[in-house]
């Protein structure tokens, strides 16, 4: 296969970093270089806050709500008739399956601009009554330039979920695409320049997030940041945003207790923590990886997840069949590995999978489907954020310590609840500290619904209408009617 040779995307055209360095993409389901692209330094990203400071004082900014919402709606249609070879980008470079690819996460992120587009003629202001003969109203505005920082996990997808509102509200955008998986907000930039967004209006700066995106984080010029990764960089961009006062959301990690109460179906809620888990390889900031389980359960529930994860075997990315692909890196890899490797030392019982997988080429950066049951509240596995494809079975004695042991974190992303009995399910969906609860299902989600965190998981929605006031600032206009 031949390597792709990308640049950055500023103003509309393609061009080389100023200084001419680039680095690699490796995909992690062979580790061959796929691509290089260009690493941009500080003037590129001065040229990319002018071009998107320049549309939205120019075209974009006169466009009319209704014109920018079609071209949003182009965006979507194009994304769908170009599904198969940006999914093909997306597996290339994270190491998905193309199922997951194909099938979940382009059409999501088609369905995503198009939910936008329906809302960019329906943003306005109010009238208030006031006291006094004074007409009082308000405008909502654009922020301005908007920076999109992308993480790994779900390149063009968590993209969407930035730009589709942004742009929906008048904004422009700067996107910065985790180094490791740029290709397919590299492709997000050919189609909107092929529908006719204006240039300026879309930017992708691709380089190292430690220099690029301090540089974007610190840049006097850009208005807001719209960040999703990890909680430690989000604290990073909280501290270096400070001294320009930018707006922030964040959407950080997750460690998302998936709790099985003795009157749940059994089957399912076996099927719930294994979709909850080991979908996206677990690199997902929703996963479900503390499994909480009634004790009087826990043995045959553990078995049962455990021998559906002996049967999930890590497979060629490629294959419409794998539904468990590659690891997304060779650091997360070992990453992953040393966590095993914790947990094992602090005497959690492994039940399954536990090794690295060899799918038969001898490459490739694949994880067995890990299980480990007898996970006590203490244990760092029990605790902090892995990313993936590792399950911390705990058990619980009743509803109280079950709720108790799930909102025992730092984080409050997600969480799930199985049980048959109403009351129950929605007693327990009220006391856990979450932005979302699932109940007898996990990890859907759908555009019009919020998605966000609790404590340290961020804070700020995304989609749904609640992102659109992240999108916006409120202007209040005085009118003296006095004769």
């Amino acid at each position: 296969m031949s390597v792709m040779r990308k640049q950055l995307f500023i103003n509309g055209e393609w061009r080389d970093s100023a200084s001419g360095q680039t680095l690699e993409v490796v995909n992690p389901a062979t580790e061959e270089v796929v691509a290089t692209v260009a690493s941009a330094e500080q003037s590129d990203v001065d040229a990319a806050v002018a071009a998107a400071r320049a549309a939205l004082d120019g075209p974009w900014g006169k466009l009319s709500a209704r014109e920018r919402g079609r071209l949003m709606w182009k965006i979507g249609d194009k994304l769908m008739e170009k599904a198969d070879e940006i999914a093909r980008l997306e597996t290339l470079h994270n190491g998905k399956p193309i199922f997951e690819s194909r099938q979940v996460e382009v059409p999501a992120a088609a369905e995503c601009f198009q939910y936008y587009a329906g809302w960019a003629d329906k943003i306005h202001g109010e009238t208030i009554p006031v006291k006094g003969n004074y007409l009082t109203y308000t405008l909502r505005e654009p922020v301005g330039v908007v920076a999109a920082i992308v993480p790994w996990n779900f390149p063009l997808l968590l993209t969407s979920w930035k730009v589709a509102p942004a742009l929906a509200c008048g904004n422009t955008v700067i996107i910065k695409p985790a180094s490791q998986t740029p290709l397919t907000a590299l492709a997000l930039a050919e189609i909107a320049q092929e529908v006719g967004i204006p240039p300026g209006v879309i930017n992708v700066i691709t380089g190292p997030g430690s220099t690029v995106g301090q540089m974007i984080v610190e840049h006097a010029g850009i208005d807001k940041i719209a960040f999703t990764g990890d909680t430690s960089t989000g604290k990073q961009i909280m501290r270096g945003s400070a001294e320009t006062l930018k707006q922030i959301t964040l959407e950080l990690g997750g460690k998302s207790p998936n709790i099985v109460f003795p009157d749940a179906d059994i089957e399912a809620a076996v099927r719930g923590a294994t979709t909850g888990i080991f979908y996206g390889k677990g690199e997902v900031c929703a996963a479900g990886s503390r499994l909480l389980v009634d004790k009087s359960i826990k043995d045959e529930f553990i078995d049962k997840v455990a021998a559906r994860a002996k049967k999930m075997v890590p497979g060629d990315p490629m294959d419409p069949k794998t539904r468990l692909g590659a690891i997304s890196s060779k650091k997360q890899l070992e990453n992953d590995l040393r966590y095993i490797e914790i947990a094992k030392k602090e005497g959690a019982t492994l039940v399954a999978g536990g090794s690295r997988a060899d799918i038969g080429t001898g490459k490739g950066y694949f994880l067995q489907p890990t299980v480990f049951a007898g996970v006590t509240p203490e244990m760092t596995i029990a605790r902090e954020e892995i990313f993936g494809p590792v399950l911390a079975a705990i058990e619980f004695a009743d509803v109280e310590e079950a709720i108790a042991r799930a909102n025992n974190s730092n984080y409050g992303l997600a969480a799930a609840v199985w049980t048959r009995d109403i009351k129950k399910a929605h007693y327990v969906a009220r006391k856990l500290q979450a932005g979302t609860v699932w109940i007898n299902t996990y990890n859907v989600y759908d555009t019009a619904a919020p998605f966000g965190g609790y404590k340290q998981s961020g804070f700020g929605r995304e989609m749904s209408m609640h992102a659109l006031e992240h999108y916006t600032q409120v202007k209040t206009v005085w009118v003296d009617l006095n004769q």
